[in-house]
Protein backbone atom coordinates (compact mmCIF):
# COMPACT_ATOMS: atom_id res chain seq x y z
CA UNK A 1 0.00 0.00 0.00
CA UNK A 2 1.50 3.50 -0.73
CA UNK A 3 0.82 6.25 2.02
CA UNK A 4 0.19 9.61 0.70
CA UNK A 5 3.62 11.33 0.00
CA UNK A 6 4.31 14.92 2.10
CA UNK A 7 2.02 17.96 0.24
CA UNK A 8 5.37 19.53 1.06
CA UNK A 9 7.51 17.34 -0.79
CA UNK A 10 9.00 18.11 -4.07
CA UNK A 11 7.52 15.96 -7.11
CA UNK A 12 9.54 13.53 -9.02
CA UNK A 13 7.56 14.19 -11.93
CA UNK A 14 5.50 17.33 -13.76
CA UNK A 15 3.91 17.51 -16.60
CA UNK A 16 3.04 21.16 -17.87
CA UNK A 17 0.74 22.58 -20.65
CA UNK A 18 -0.93 20.02 -21.81
CA UNK A 19 -4.72 18.91 -21.61
CA UNK A 20 -5.61 17.20 -18.32
CA UNK A 21 -8.81 15.34 -18.45
CA UNK A 22 -9.57 14.52 -14.99
CA UNK A 23 -12.29 11.82 -16.03
CA UNK A 24 -13.93 12.73 -12.41
CA UNK A 25 -17.33 13.42 -12.14
CA UNK A 26 -17.76 16.77 -13.56
CA UNK A 27 -15.05 15.57 -16.23
CA UNK A 28 -13.00 18.73 -15.01
CA UNK A 29 -9.92 20.02 -16.66
CA UNK A 30 -6.55 21.10 -15.83
CA UNK A 31 -3.62 21.89 -18.08
CA UNK A 32 -0.70 20.16 -15.60
CA UNK A 33 0.40 17.53 -12.94
CA UNK A 34 2.51 17.06 -10.35
CA UNK A 35 3.50 13.44 -8.88
CA UNK A 36 5.13 12.83 -6.01
CA UNK A 37 6.39 9.25 -4.97
CA UNK A 38 3.76 7.03 -6.84
CA UNK A 39 0.54 9.82 -5.81
CA UNK A 40 -0.95 12.92 -8.07
CA UNK A 41 -0.06 15.54 -5.54
CA UNK A 42 -1.43 18.17 -7.66
CA UNK A 43 -3.28 19.32 -10.84
CA UNK A 44 -3.82 22.68 -11.93
CA UNK A 45 -2.52 25.84 -14.23
CA UNK A 46 0.71 25.11 -15.78
CA UNK A 47 2.42 28.06 -13.87
CA UNK A 48 0.87 26.90 -10.44
CA UNK A 49 2.59 23.21 -11.22
CA UNK A 50 6.00 24.71 -12.30
CA UNK A 51 6.34 26.47 -9.26
CA UNK A 52 5.90 23.12 -7.11
CA UNK A 53 9.38 21.65 -9.28
CA UNK A 54 13.06 21.31 -7.43
CA UNK A 55 16.28 20.56 -8.83
CA UNK A 56 15.35 17.13 -8.79
CA UNK A 57 12.29 16.68 -10.59
CA UNK A 58 11.90 16.21 -14.07
CA UNK A 59 9.77 18.42 -16.21
CA UNK A 60 7.74 17.27 -19.09
CA UNK A 61 6.61 19.63 -21.39
CA UNK A 62 3.65 18.21 -23.10
CA UNK A 63 2.94 20.76 -25.75
CA UNK A 64 -0.66 20.69 -26.06
CA UNK A 65 -0.78 16.53 -25.42
CA UNK A 66 -3.47 14.84 -23.89
CA UNK A 67 -3.45 13.61 -20.16
CA UNK A 68 -5.81 10.92 -19.13
CA UNK A 69 -5.91 8.75 -15.76
CA UNK A 70 -4.02 5.45 -16.64
CA UNK A 71 -6.37 3.36 -18.90
CA UNK A 72 -7.94 0.78 -17.31
CA UNK A 73 -9.01 -2.07 -20.11
CA UNK A 74 -11.23 -3.85 -17.37
CA UNK A 75 -11.74 -7.19 -19.36
CA UNK A 76 -8.53 -8.31 -21.06
CA UNK A 77 -7.36 -11.89 -21.15
CA UNK A 78 -3.74 -10.64 -20.42
CA UNK A 79 -1.94 -14.17 -20.10
CA UNK A 80 -4.06 -15.44 -23.01
CA UNK A 81 -3.00 -12.15 -25.07
CA UNK A 82 0.68 -12.99 -24.77
CA UNK A 83 0.51 -16.58 -25.43
CA UNK A 84 -1.80 -16.40 -28.76
CA UNK A 85 0.32 -14.55 -30.05
CA UNK A 86 4.21 -14.77 -31.81
CA UNK A 87 6.28 -16.79 -30.48
CA UNK A 88 3.72 -18.61 -28.58
CA UNK A 89 1.29 -19.14 -31.39
CA UNK A 90 0.59 -17.93 -34.96
CA UNK A 91 -0.89 -15.51 -35.95
CA UNK A 92 -3.57 -15.99 -38.54
CA UNK A 93 -5.69 -13.06 -37.74
CA UNK A 94 -6.68 -10.19 -40.07
CA UNK A 95 -4.72 -8.67 -41.39
CA UNK A 96 -2.11 -10.73 -41.29
CA UNK A 97 -4.10 -13.10 -43.29
CA UNK A 98 -7.27 -12.14 -45.32
CA UNK A 99 -8.05 -15.69 -46.91
CA UNK A 100 -8.29 -19.38 -46.16
CA UNK A 101 -4.84 -19.53 -48.73
CA UNK A 102 -3.12 -16.96 -46.44
CA UNK A 103 -4.09 -19.34 -43.41
CA UNK A 104 -2.94 -22.11 -45.08
CA UNK A 105 0.42 -20.48 -45.93
CA UNK A 106 1.50 -19.86 -42.17
CA UNK A 107 0.47 -23.39 -41.42
CA UNK A 108 2.29 -25.02 -43.70
CA UNK A 109 5.55 -22.82 -42.98
CA UNK A 110 5.29 -23.54 -39.32
CA UNK A 111 5.07 -27.96 -40.47
CA UNK A 112 7.96 -27.31 -42.48
CA UNK A 113 9.59 -26.11 -39.36
CA UNK A 114 8.25 -28.58 -36.20
CA UNK A 115 9.08 -32.26 -36.13
CA UNK A 116 6.06 -34.36 -37.07
CA UNK A 117 3.22 -34.70 -34.68
CA UNK A 118 4.24 -31.86 -33.04
CA UNK A 119 1.11 -29.45 -32.32
CA UNK A 120 0.41 -26.09 -34.28
CA UNK A 121 -1.28 -23.23 -32.50
CA UNK A 122 -2.79 -19.78 -33.79
CA UNK A 123 -5.12 -17.27 -33.15
CA UNK A 124 -7.31 -14.90 -34.53
CA UNK A 125 -9.16 -16.30 -37.95
CA UNK A 126 -12.31 -14.23 -38.59
CA UNK A 127 -15.02 -16.10 -41.63
CA UNK A 128 -15.63 -12.30 -42.18
CA UNK A 129 -12.68 -11.73 -43.15
CA UNK A 130 -11.53 -14.78 -45.14
CA UNK A 131 -12.40 -14.04 -48.66
CA UNK A 132 -13.15 -17.92 -49.47
CA UNK A 133 -16.31 -17.39 -46.67
CA UNK A 134 -17.44 -14.23 -47.75
CA UNK A 135 -21.47 -13.75 -48.22
CA UNK A 136 -21.36 -17.69 -46.42
CA UNK A 137 -20.06 -18.67 -49.50
CA UNK A 138 -18.65 -21.70 -46.79
CA UNK A 139 -16.74 -22.26 -44.01
CA UNK A 140 -13.39 -23.07 -42.94
CA UNK A 141 -13.20 -27.13 -43.29
CA UNK A 142 -10.51 -29.59 -42.18
CA UNK A 143 -9.46 -29.92 -45.62
CA UNK A 144 -8.17 -27.16 -45.64
CA UNK A 145 -5.70 -27.70 -43.00
CA UNK A 146 -5.08 -31.59 -43.62
CA UNK A 147 -3.74 -30.46 -47.48
CA UNK A 148 -0.69 -28.09 -45.71
CA UNK A 149 0.10 -30.46 -42.63
CA UNK A 150 -1.40 -33.58 -42.59
CA UNK A 151 1.04 -34.90 -40.24
CA UNK A 152 0.62 -32.07 -37.70
CA UNK A 153 -2.64 -32.03 -35.35
CA UNK A 154 -3.60 -28.30 -35.79
CA UNK A 155 -5.30 -26.60 -33.74
CA UNK A 156 -6.47 -22.90 -34.59
CA UNK A 157 -9.07 -20.80 -32.40
CA UNK A 158 -11.16 -18.29 -33.85
CA UNK A 159 -10.56 -14.20 -32.91
CA UNK A 160 -13.41 -14.58 -30.21
CA UNK A 161 -11.98 -17.58 -28.67
CA UNK A 162 -15.69 -19.32 -29.09
CA UNK A 163 -14.84 -21.60 -32.07
CA UNK A 164 -11.76 -23.69 -32.84
CA UNK A 165 -10.72 -24.90 -36.39
CA UNK A 166 -8.62 -27.92 -36.40
CA UNK A 167 -7.92 -30.55 -38.88
CA UNK A 168 -8.23 -34.24 -39.23
CA UNK A 169 -4.84 -35.13 -37.32
CA UNK A 170 -6.24 -33.37 -34.30
CA UNK A 171 -9.66 -34.84 -34.31
CA UNK A 172 -7.67 -38.12 -34.53
CA UNK A 173 -5.84 -37.36 -31.41
CA UNK A 174 -9.27 -35.89 -29.85
CA UNK A 175 -11.03 -39.44 -30.62
CA UNK A 176 -13.76 -36.87 -32.65
CA UNK A 177 -15.96 -38.72 -34.77
CA UNK A 178 -19.65 -38.56 -36.10
CA UNK A 179 -20.10 -41.05 -33.00
CA UNK A 180 -18.90 -38.00 -30.33
CA UNK A 181 -21.84 -36.48 -28.00
CA UNK A 182 -21.40 -33.41 -28.17
CA UNK A 183 -20.86 -31.97 -24.80
CA UNK A 184 -23.23 -29.54 -22.97
CA UNK A 185 -23.00 -26.30 -24.16
CA UNK A 186 -21.04 -26.98 -26.79
CA UNK A 187 -21.88 -27.14 -30.90
CA UNK A 188 -19.56 -30.13 -33.15
CA UNK A 189 -20.10 -28.82 -36.98
CA UNK A 190 -21.07 -31.43 -39.51
CA UNK A 191 -21.20 -31.91 -43.08
CA UNK A 192 -24.07 -33.61 -44.87
CA UNK A 193 -22.90 -36.82 -43.98
CA UNK A 194 -22.90 -36.52 -40.04
CA UNK A 195 -18.69 -36.25 -39.94
CA UNK A 196 -17.20 -33.47 -38.32
CA UNK A 197 -15.60 -30.69 -40.21
CA UNK A 198 -13.35 -29.09 -37.74
CA UNK A 199 -15.27 -26.49 -36.43
CA UNK A 200 -16.42 -27.00 -33.17
CA UNK A 201 -18.06 -24.34 -30.86
CA UNK A 202 -18.42 -22.92 -27.23
CA UNK A 203 -17.92 -26.57 -24.86
CA UNK A 204 -16.98 -28.56 -28.03
CA UNK A 205 -13.54 -26.84 -28.21
CA UNK A 206 -12.64 -28.86 -25.42
CA UNK A 207 -12.70 -32.12 -27.07
CA UNK A 208 -9.68 -30.62 -28.84
CA UNK A 209 -7.67 -28.89 -26.05
CA UNK A 210 -7.57 -30.93 -23.83
CA UNK A 211 -5.11 -32.60 -25.28
CA UNK A 212 -2.83 -29.82 -26.08
CA UNK A 213 0.58 -29.70 -24.18
CA UNK A 214 0.44 -27.83 -20.79
CA UNK A 215 1.83 -24.66 -20.63
CA UNK A 216 4.81 -24.81 -18.92
CA UNK A 217 5.62 -21.91 -16.10
CA UNK A 218 8.49 -20.23 -18.03
CA UNK A 219 5.89 -19.60 -20.85
CA UNK A 220 3.08 -18.36 -18.85
CA UNK A 221 5.63 -15.96 -17.11
CA UNK A 222 6.76 -14.64 -20.57
CA UNK A 223 2.96 -14.55 -22.05
CA UNK A 224 2.37 -12.52 -18.83
CA UNK A 225 5.75 -10.06 -19.11
CA UNK A 226 5.27 -9.87 -22.84
CA UNK A 227 1.27 -8.89 -22.72
CA UNK A 228 1.90 -5.90 -20.20
CA UNK A 229 4.80 -4.52 -22.21
CA UNK A 230 2.68 -4.05 -24.88
CA UNK A 231 0.28 -3.05 -23.01
CA UNK A 232 2.36 -0.28 -21.17
CA UNK A 233 3.19 1.13 -25.15
CA UNK A 234 -1.17 1.23 -25.54
CA UNK A 235 -0.91 3.24 -22.30
CA UNK A 236 -2.61 0.84 -20.19
CA UNK A 237 -1.75 0.50 -16.48
CA UNK A 238 -4.64 -1.90 -15.05
CA UNK A 239 -6.59 -4.79 -16.36
CA UNK A 240 -8.90 -7.37 -15.35
CA UNK A 241 -8.07 -11.17 -15.85
CA UNK A 242 -11.87 -11.81 -16.75
CA UNK A 243 -11.19 -15.85 -15.27
CA UNK A 244 -8.33 -17.42 -13.88
CA UNK A 245 -8.12 -21.10 -12.10
CA UNK A 246 -9.69 -25.04 -12.57
CA UNK A 247 -12.36 -23.80 -14.78
CA UNK A 248 -9.70 -22.21 -17.47
CA UNK A 249 -7.64 -25.33 -17.93
CA UNK A 250 -8.74 -25.69 -21.51
CA UNK A 251 -9.79 -21.92 -21.85
CA UNK A 252 -7.18 -20.15 -24.13
CA UNK A 253 -5.46 -23.82 -24.68
CA UNK A 254 -4.57 -22.94 -20.94
CA UNK A 255 -3.61 -20.07 -20.47
CA UNK A 256 -6.08 -18.80 -17.87
CA UNK A 257 -5.37 -22.23 -15.26
CA UNK A 258 -4.56 -21.95 -11.84
CA UNK A 259 -0.86 -22.09 -13.05
CA UNK A 260 -1.54 -18.10 -14.33
CA UNK A 261 -3.01 -17.09 -11.31
CA UNK A 262 0.31 -18.43 -9.15
CA UNK A 263 2.82 -16.56 -11.39
CA UNK A 264 1.02 -13.40 -11.82
CA UNK A 265 1.09 -13.47 -7.69
CA UNK A 266 4.93 -14.15 -7.90
CA UNK A 267 5.23 -11.53 -10.36
CA UNK A 268 3.15 -8.73 -8.08
CA UNK A 269 5.33 -10.36 -4.87
CA UNK A 270 8.57 -9.33 -6.54
CA UNK A 271 6.81 -6.15 -7.80
CA UNK A 272 7.57 -6.96 -10.80
CA UNK A 273 4.15 -6.96 -12.08
CA UNK A 274 4.32 -3.54 -14.10
CA UNK A 275 0.26 -2.94 -14.07
CA UNK A 276 -2.64 -3.73 -11.89
CA UNK A 277 -4.29 -6.99 -12.05
CA UNK A 278 -7.85 -7.64 -10.95
CA UNK A 279 -8.63 -11.24 -11.31
CA UNK A 280 -12.60 -13.47 -11.37
CA UNK A 281 -11.78 -17.07 -10.37
CA UNK A 282 -12.67 -19.35 -13.38
CA UNK A 283 -14.12 -22.39 -11.21
CA UNK A 284 -16.35 -23.85 -14.01
CA UNK A 285 -15.88 -23.81 -17.51
CA UNK A 286 -18.89 -23.70 -20.31
CA UNK A 287 -20.96 -26.05 -19.93
CA UNK A 288 -20.85 -25.84 -16.23
CA UNK A 289 -22.70 -26.86 -13.28
CA UNK A 290 -24.02 -25.29 -9.49
CA UNK A 291 -21.91 -28.80 -8.32
CA UNK A 292 -18.78 -27.51 -9.76
CA UNK A 293 -19.52 -23.83 -8.20
CA UNK A 294 -19.43 -25.23 -4.92
CA UNK A 295 -16.85 -27.89 -5.20
CA UNK A 296 -14.70 -24.18 -6.41
CA UNK A 297 -15.61 -22.49 -4.06
CA UNK A 298 -14.38 -24.64 -1.55
CA UNK A 299 -11.31 -25.87 -3.03
CA UNK A 300 -10.52 -22.01 -4.61
CA UNK A 301 -6.54 -21.06 -4.59
CA UNK A 302 -6.60 -17.50 -3.62
CA UNK A 303 -2.96 -15.65 -3.64
CA UNK A 304 -1.78 -14.64 -0.52
CA UNK A 305 0.75 -11.94 0.74
CA UNK A 306 0.36 -9.65 -2.50
CA UNK A 307 -0.30 -5.98 -2.55
CA UNK A 308 -4.17 -5.99 -3.64
CA UNK A 309 -3.31 -2.50 -5.28
CA UNK A 310 -0.85 -4.84 -7.56
CA UNK A 311 -2.56 -8.33 -7.41
CA UNK A 312 -6.77 -8.94 -6.36
CA UNK A 313 -8.64 -11.42 -6.75
CA UNK A 314 -11.99 -9.97 -7.00
CA UNK A 315 -14.71 -12.42 -7.45
CA UNK A 316 -16.00 -15.42 -9.91
CA UNK A 317 -16.63 -15.90 -13.58
CA UNK A 318 -19.45 -17.54 -15.10
CA UNK A 319 -20.57 -18.40 -18.95
CA UNK A 320 -24.11 -18.05 -19.30
CA UNK A 321 -24.29 -18.55 -23.33
CA UNK A 322 -22.05 -18.40 -26.02
CA UNK A 323 -21.73 -15.12 -28.90
CA UNK A 324 -24.72 -14.09 -31.76
CA UNK A 325 -21.46 -15.03 -34.57
CA UNK A 326 -21.80 -18.75 -33.00
CA UNK A 327 -25.86 -18.27 -32.96
CA UNK A 328 -25.05 -19.66 -29.35
CA UNK A 329 -26.30 -16.47 -27.48
CA UNK A 330 -29.58 -17.17 -25.96
CA UNK A 331 -32.06 -15.10 -27.76
CA UNK A 332 -35.95 -14.54 -27.55
CA UNK A 333 -35.95 -13.99 -31.63
CA UNK A 334 -34.65 -16.17 -34.05
CA UNK A 335 -31.56 -15.81 -35.89
CA UNK A 336 -32.37 -14.90 -39.91
CA UNK A 337 -31.02 -18.39 -40.10
CA UNK A 338 -33.44 -19.88 -37.49
CA UNK A 339 -32.34 -21.01 -33.93
CA UNK A 340 -32.43 -19.36 -30.63
CA UNK A 341 -29.58 -20.49 -28.80
CA UNK A 342 -29.47 -20.92 -25.88
CA UNK A 343 -28.03 -21.16 -21.92
CA UNK A 344 -24.28 -23.25 -22.14
CA UNK A 345 -24.62 -24.50 -18.59
CA UNK A 346 -25.72 -27.67 -17.52
CA UNK A 347 -29.51 -28.88 -17.92
CA UNK A 348 -31.55 -30.70 -20.79
CA UNK A 349 -33.75 -27.86 -21.70
CA UNK A 350 -33.80 -24.26 -21.12
CA UNK A 351 -35.98 -24.12 -17.96
CA UNK A 352 -33.77 -26.50 -16.38
CA UNK A 353 -30.88 -24.70 -17.13
CA UNK A 354 -31.95 -21.49 -16.22
CA UNK A 355 -32.84 -23.16 -12.68
CA UNK A 356 -28.97 -24.24 -13.03
CA UNK A 357 -27.36 -20.57 -13.46
CA UNK A 358 -29.43 -18.92 -11.35
CA UNK A 359 -28.84 -21.29 -8.50
CA UNK A 360 -24.81 -20.86 -9.61
CA UNK A 361 -24.97 -16.96 -8.98
CA UNK A 362 -26.72 -17.53 -5.90
CA UNK A 363 -23.77 -19.76 -4.46
CA UNK A 364 -21.14 -17.27 -5.57
CA UNK A 365 -23.19 -14.26 -4.63
CA UNK A 366 -23.73 -15.90 -1.07
CA UNK A 367 -19.65 -16.67 -0.60
CA UNK A 368 -19.53 -13.11 -0.92
CA UNK A 369 -18.02 -12.65 -4.49
CA UNK A 370 -18.67 -10.06 -7.19
CA UNK A 371 -19.66 -11.76 -9.99
CA UNK A 372 -18.73 -10.95 -14.02
CA UNK A 373 -21.30 -13.47 -16.09
CA UNK A 374 -20.32 -13.43 -19.87
CA UNK A 375 -23.56 -13.37 -21.64
CA UNK A 376 -24.91 -11.68 -24.80
CA UNK A 377 -28.29 -13.00 -25.48
CA UNK A 378 -31.48 -11.05 -24.83
CA UNK A 379 -33.13 -13.98 -23.27
CA UNK A 380 -29.43 -14.95 -21.44
CA UNK A 381 -29.58 -11.32 -20.03
CA UNK A 382 -33.11 -11.47 -18.52
CA UNK A 383 -31.69 -14.78 -16.59
CA UNK A 384 -28.68 -13.38 -15.71
CA UNK A 385 -29.99 -10.25 -14.12
CA UNK A 386 -32.94 -12.00 -12.56
CA UNK A 387 -30.66 -14.49 -10.86
CA UNK A 388 -28.73 -10.89 -9.58
CA UNK A 389 -31.91 -9.68 -7.95
CA UNK A 390 -32.79 -13.22 -6.63
CA UNK A 391 -29.52 -13.62 -4.80
CA UNK A 392 -29.43 -10.36 -3.55
CA UNK A 393 -33.12 -10.77 -2.08
CA UNK A 394 -32.00 -13.83 -0.41
CA UNK A 395 -28.94 -13.12 0.96
CA UNK A 396 -28.53 -9.10 1.19
CA UNK A 397 -25.20 -7.78 0.68
CA UNK A 398 -23.57 -4.16 1.50
CA UNK A 399 -22.29 -3.02 -2.71
CA UNK A 400 -21.52 -6.44 -4.25
CA UNK A 401 -21.52 -4.57 -7.59
CA UNK A 402 -22.18 -7.97 -9.96
CA UNK A 403 -21.96 -6.91 -13.74
CA UNK A 404 -22.92 -8.53 -16.61
CA UNK A 405 -19.81 -9.22 -19.63
CA UNK A 406 -20.50 -8.44 -22.56
CA UNK A 407 -24.41 -7.85 -22.71
CA UNK A 408 -24.55 -7.43 -26.44
CA UNK A 409 -28.67 -7.32 -26.51
CA UNK A 410 -29.47 -6.44 -22.85
CA UNK A 411 -33.07 -5.22 -22.97
CA UNK A 412 -34.73 -1.83 -21.68
CA UNK A 413 -36.04 -4.24 -18.56
CA UNK A 414 -32.69 -5.55 -17.92
CA UNK A 415 -30.63 -2.15 -18.10
CA UNK A 416 -33.33 -0.73 -15.42
CA UNK A 417 -32.76 -3.84 -12.94
CA UNK A 418 -29.12 -3.50 -13.40
CA UNK A 419 -29.93 0.47 -12.28
CA UNK A 420 -31.39 0.23 -9.82
CA UNK A 421 -29.34 -2.80 -7.95
CA UNK A 422 -26.11 -0.42 -8.33
CA UNK A 423 -24.96 -3.29 -10.96
CA UNK A 424 -22.56 -2.68 -13.62
CA UNK A 425 -22.67 -3.50 -17.61
CA UNK A 426 -18.76 -4.18 -19.18
CA UNK A 427 -19.14 -3.87 -23.03
CA UNK A 428 -16.83 -4.29 -26.15
CA UNK A 429 -16.91 -1.21 -28.63
CA UNK A 430 -13.90 -2.62 -30.68
CA UNK A 431 -15.76 -6.15 -31.22
CA UNK A 432 -19.15 -3.97 -32.55
CA UNK A 433 -16.67 -2.05 -34.82
CA UNK A 434 -15.41 -5.39 -35.89
CA UNK A 435 -18.53 -7.58 -36.57
CA UNK A 436 -21.06 -5.09 -36.83
CA UNK A 437 -21.69 -5.62 -40.85
CA UNK A 438 -21.94 -9.55 -40.26
CA UNK A 439 -24.32 -9.23 -36.95
CA UNK A 440 -27.40 -7.50 -39.62
CA UNK A 441 -27.08 -10.88 -41.46
CA UNK A 442 -27.38 -12.66 -38.92
CA UNK A 443 -29.92 -10.77 -36.67
CA UNK A 444 -31.21 -8.23 -39.00
CA UNK A 445 -30.98 -4.94 -39.16
CA UNK A 446 -33.24 -3.45 -36.13
CA UNK A 447 -30.62 -5.89 -33.65
CA UNK A 448 -27.73 -5.31 -35.16
CA UNK A 449 -28.30 -1.58 -34.75
CA UNK A 450 -29.24 -2.19 -31.21
CA UNK A 451 -26.51 -4.51 -30.48
CA UNK A 452 -24.26 -3.04 -27.47
CA UNK A 453 -26.72 -0.67 -26.43
CA UNK A 454 -24.14 1.92 -24.40
CA UNK A 455 -26.54 4.85 -24.73
CA UNK A 456 -29.01 3.58 -23.25
CA UNK A 457 -27.09 1.54 -20.26
CA UNK A 458 -25.33 5.54 -19.72
CA UNK A 459 -29.10 6.93 -19.67
CA UNK A 460 -30.43 3.74 -17.60
CA UNK A 461 -27.71 5.18 -14.89
CA UNK A 462 -25.59 2.28 -15.50
CA UNK A 463 -21.84 2.46 -14.48
CA UNK A 464 -21.13 0.99 -18.19
CA UNK A 465 -17.09 0.09 -18.46
CA UNK A 466 -15.30 -0.78 -21.97
CA UNK A 467 -12.82 -3.65 -22.67
CA UNK A 468 -11.13 -5.23 -25.64
CA UNK A 469 -11.48 -8.30 -24.50
CA UNK A 470 -8.30 -8.88 -26.14
CA UNK A 471 -6.93 -11.19 -27.52
CA UNK A 472 -10.57 -11.20 -29.43
CA UNK A 473 -9.35 -7.23 -30.40
CA UNK A 474 -6.01 -5.94 -29.68
CA UNK A 475 -5.90 -3.94 -26.65
CA UNK A 476 -6.30 -0.18 -28.62
CA UNK A 477 -8.44 1.94 -26.50
CA UNK A 478 -8.55 4.75 -28.72
CA UNK A 479 -10.26 2.48 -31.27
CA UNK A 480 -12.65 1.33 -28.45
CA UNK A 481 -13.35 4.98 -27.77
CA UNK A 482 -14.30 6.39 -31.20
CA UNK A 483 -16.44 3.07 -31.61
CA UNK A 484 -18.45 4.34 -29.21
CA UNK A 485 -18.25 7.64 -30.92
CA UNK A 486 -19.13 6.37 -33.88
CA UNK A 487 -20.46 3.38 -33.41
CA UNK A 488 -19.32 2.41 -37.70
CA UNK A 489 -18.29 -0.57 -39.12
CA UNK A 490 -14.65 -1.84 -39.74
CA UNK A 491 -15.91 -3.38 -42.78
CA UNK A 492 -17.97 -1.45 -45.03
CA UNK A 493 -17.46 1.98 -42.93
CA UNK A 494 -21.68 1.60 -42.26
CA UNK A 495 -22.90 3.51 -39.22
CA UNK A 496 -25.05 1.07 -36.72
CA UNK A 497 -27.51 2.81 -34.80
CA UNK A 498 -26.53 6.12 -33.96
CA UNK A 499 -28.71 6.71 -30.86
CA UNK A 500 -26.21 4.64 -29.14
CA UNK A 501 -23.26 6.45 -29.77
CA UNK A 502 -22.31 8.47 -26.09
CA UNK A 503 -20.30 11.36 -26.09
CA UNK A 504 -16.35 11.56 -25.11
CA UNK A 505 -16.96 12.14 -21.12
CA UNK A 506 -18.83 8.31 -21.26
CA UNK A 507 -16.62 7.22 -23.55
CA UNK A 508 -13.20 8.38 -21.50
CA UNK A 509 -14.87 7.27 -17.57
CA UNK A 510 -15.96 4.20 -19.46
CA UNK A 511 -12.05 3.41 -19.67
CA UNK A 512 -10.87 5.14 -15.95
CA UNK A 513 -13.34 6.57 -13.37
CA UNK A 514 -15.97 3.40 -14.26
CA UNK A 515 -13.65 0.93 -14.46
CA UNK A 516 -12.11 1.67 -11.42
CA UNK A 517 -15.63 1.63 -10.00
CA UNK A 518 -15.91 -1.98 -11.24
CA UNK A 519 -12.84 -2.78 -9.27
CA UNK A 520 -14.10 -1.26 -5.95
CA UNK A 521 -10.90 0.73 -6.51
CA UNK A 522 -12.47 4.11 -6.91
CA UNK A 523 -11.09 6.33 -4.03
CA UNK A 524 -7.37 5.70 -5.04
CA UNK A 525 -7.52 5.65 -8.79
CA UNK A 526 -9.51 6.03 -11.77
CA UNK A 527 -9.39 9.83 -11.47
CA UNK A 528 -6.62 12.67 -11.83
CA UNK A 529 -6.80 14.11 -8.32
CA UNK A 530 -4.47 14.61 -5.86
CA UNK A 531 -3.97 11.52 -3.67
CA UNK A 532 -4.93 9.12 -6.25
CA UNK A 533 -2.69 6.58 -7.77
CA UNK A 534 0.05 8.00 -10.10
CA UNK A 535 -0.89 5.75 -13.21
CA UNK A 536 -1.10 8.73 -16.15
CA UNK A 537 -1.80 8.26 -19.82
CA UNK A 538 -0.41 10.27 -22.57
CA UNK A 539 -1.84 10.50 -25.86
CA UNK A 540 0.27 12.09 -28.72
CA UNK A 541 -2.57 14.97 -29.51
CA UNK A 542 -5.32 16.72 -28.45
CA UNK A 543 -8.28 14.63 -27.53
CA UNK A 544 -10.64 16.80 -27.26
CA UNK A 545 -9.69 18.50 -30.69
CA UNK A 546 -9.53 14.92 -32.69
CA UNK A 547 -11.59 13.86 -35.73
CA UNK A 548 -12.80 10.39 -33.89
CA UNK A 549 -11.81 8.54 -37.39
CA UNK A 550 -8.32 9.95 -36.42
CA UNK A 551 -7.54 8.74 -32.78
CA UNK A 552 -7.56 4.88 -33.44
CA UNK A 553 -3.83 5.68 -35.00
CA UNK A 554 -2.81 8.37 -32.20
CA UNK A 555 -0.02 6.31 -30.53
CA UNK A 556 0.43 7.06 -26.95
CA UNK A 557 3.58 9.27 -25.84
CA UNK A 558 4.07 8.51 -22.61
CA UNK A 559 2.53 5.60 -19.69
CA UNK A 560 3.52 6.53 -16.25
CA UNK A 561 2.89 3.21 -14.06
CA UNK A 562 2.84 4.48 -9.72
CA UNK A 563 4.73 7.40 -10.87
CA UNK A 564 7.62 5.86 -12.91
CA UNK A 565 7.36 6.47 -16.56
CA UNK A 566 7.02 2.79 -17.97
CA UNK A 567 6.75 4.14 -21.69
CA UNK A 568 7.89 7.24 -23.58
CA UNK A 569 7.74 7.87 -27.10
CA UNK A 570 11.01 9.03 -28.97
CA UNK A 571 10.81 13.15 -28.66
CA UNK A 572 8.76 13.17 -25.51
Amino acid sequence: MHANPDPQATPDLVLLDGEVLTADAAFRTARAVAITGGTVTAVGATDAIRALAGPRTEVVDLRGRTVLPGINDSHLHGCAFGSTRPPLALDVGFPAVRSIADVQAAVKDAASRLPEGAWIRGNGWDTGYLTECADGRRMPDRADLDAVAPHHPVYLQDFSGHLTWANSRALDVAGVTADTPVPEGGVIHVDGAGNPTGLLAEGAQALVQRHLPAYTRDQIERAIREAVATLQREGITSYTEPGLGPGGKSLFAGAAGQLTLDVYADLARAGDLGARVSVLLLLTGMGGSAAEIAEGLASAEIPDGVDPRLLRVLGVKLFADGIPPNKTAWMSEEYTTGGHGCLCVHGAADALRTRELTEMIRLAHAAGHQLGVHVTGDLAIDAVVDAFEAAQAEHPRDDPRHYVIHADLAGRRSLRKLAAHGFGANMNPAIKWTIADMMEEMLGADRAAYQWPVRSAVDAGIPVTASSDAPVTYPNWRQGIAAMLLRESKASGRTYGPEERVGLPEAVRAYTANAAWQDFAEDWKGTLEPGKAADVTVLDGTLTALDPHDLPDTPVAMTVFDGRVVHAAEGV
